[in-house]
């Protein structure tokens, strides 16, 4: 078994998504499984069933709806997104523990900054004190899974007041520079890898594979636009 991970730095959200629907589409039994490490220029993403109200104002950003789980979110540069595409039949889990585990990727990864964070029943994220640190929206198909985690490193925060944080009204959201961890993306990313790995696959780690700027491609993934 084999994990590769791919880093692509910036890249078009509709573009990314639909090589994620590709991906997901072409793979079988004996595909590796991949994180795909990325930023996205400014946008909101509308999950499946997301309610419009929870849109406050979008004015210059683009709204996208997508077809993750969850309500509206926001992306942009300084964010560390990072895509899951596993083979949840493989690993023997199902939604809620693969929910579970990128969760406590994300909780162990704050314990090494001594940053005490913690998940909520009903509520998927990561949360230090009262404010979101990282959010979450999956999407199954036939066991494979796609879409994934959004960790605020040090983008801008402003955003997020022209919606409600995943559908939840007057939500504060907060970021690592706040916390008083004064890395970039890059190196959070390298930091965060090893704790998704053991969370994600316990105690049988895989071969882990690094493709820099390999873009997917179809049967194997699908071309995607770069920045």
């Amino acid at each position: 078994m084999k994990l590769r991970i791919r880093e692509f730095g910036e890249v078009d959200y509709g573009a990314c998504w639909q090589a994620m629907r590709d991906f997901s589409g072409a793979r079988d039994a004996a595909s590796d499984d991949e994180l795909w490490c990325v930023e996205h220029a400014p946008v909101f993403t509308q999950g499946r069933g997301g309610k419009a109200e929870h849109v406050l104002m979008a004015g210059d950003i683009p709204l996208v709806h997508s077809d993750r789980g969850g309500q509206v979110t926001y992306h942009g540069p300084g964010q560390l997104v990072v895509y899951v595409l596993l083979d949840t039949h493989r690993l023997g889990i199902g939604p809620r523990e693969l929910v579970r585990r990128l969760e406590q990727a994300v909780i162990d990864l704050l314990a090494t900054f001594g940053i005490v964070a913690e998940r909520r029943a009903g509520a998927p994220g990561v949360y230090v004190a009262d404010a979101k640190i990282a959010a979450l929206g999956l999407r199954l198909r036939n066991g494979m899974s796609y879409h994934g985690l959004a960790l605020n490193v040090d983008l801008d925060l402003a955003p997020f007041l022209r919606i409600n944080p995943c559908g939840y009204a007057g939500l504060r959201v907060t970021r690592l520079k706040d916390l008083g961890v004064e890395l970039d993306g890059a190196a959070v990313r390298e930091r965060f890898i090893p704790h998704l790995a053991r969370c994600l696959y316990g105690g049988t780690l895989p071969e882990v594979l690094r493709d820099e700027a390999c873009w997917p491609r179809a049967g194997e993934s699908a071309q995607m636009d770069r920045h």
